[in-house]
């Protein structure tokens, strides 16, 4: 992009897959580049968070939602420019995180003798015909 545009060097195009998604990419984007010492200099789109622009100086980050990526389609616009195409990572998740296989489900405590839920309705019943 350095021929091509004096606006920056690098363009990083990502998606996600819902509003929350979108700002929580941006958001990591942030904070990754803050503990290396970098700063994103402006944020654009966060409140509505279908296309959130990060400004990084020589960098642009672009995080849409899906949709939005498909109808603005830079990738089309910046076609001749070079590109390079990551594989989605996969990140072992914050040590904090909750993950199913650690979550269980709590069990119910057994209902007491005679307060099973057939018996509840019926006595609910036999309280409405007394009426």
């Amino acid at each position: 992009m350095r021929k091509m545009s004096s606006v920056c060097d690098y363009f990083v195009i990502a998606s996600g897959t819902s509003t929350t998604h979108v700002r929580a990419i941006a958001d990591n984007i942030a904070r990754q580049l803050k503990e290396k010492g970098e700063r994103v200099r402006h944020m654009e789109g966060v409140r509505e968070a279908f296309w959130i622009l990060l400004d990084c100086s020589d960098v642009v980050c672009h995080v849409f939602l899906e949709q939005t990526r498909r109808f603005y389609d830079l990738e089309r616009l910046w076609a001749d420019a070079p590109q390079t195409r990551f594989k989605e990572a996969r990140l072992k998740a914050h040590p904090k995180a909750r993950t199913k296989a650690r979550s269980k489900k709590r069990k119910k405590a057994p209902r007491a003798a005679g307060r099973t839920k057939k018996n509840k309705t019926a006595k609910r019943r036999d309280h409405r015909k007394r009426r």
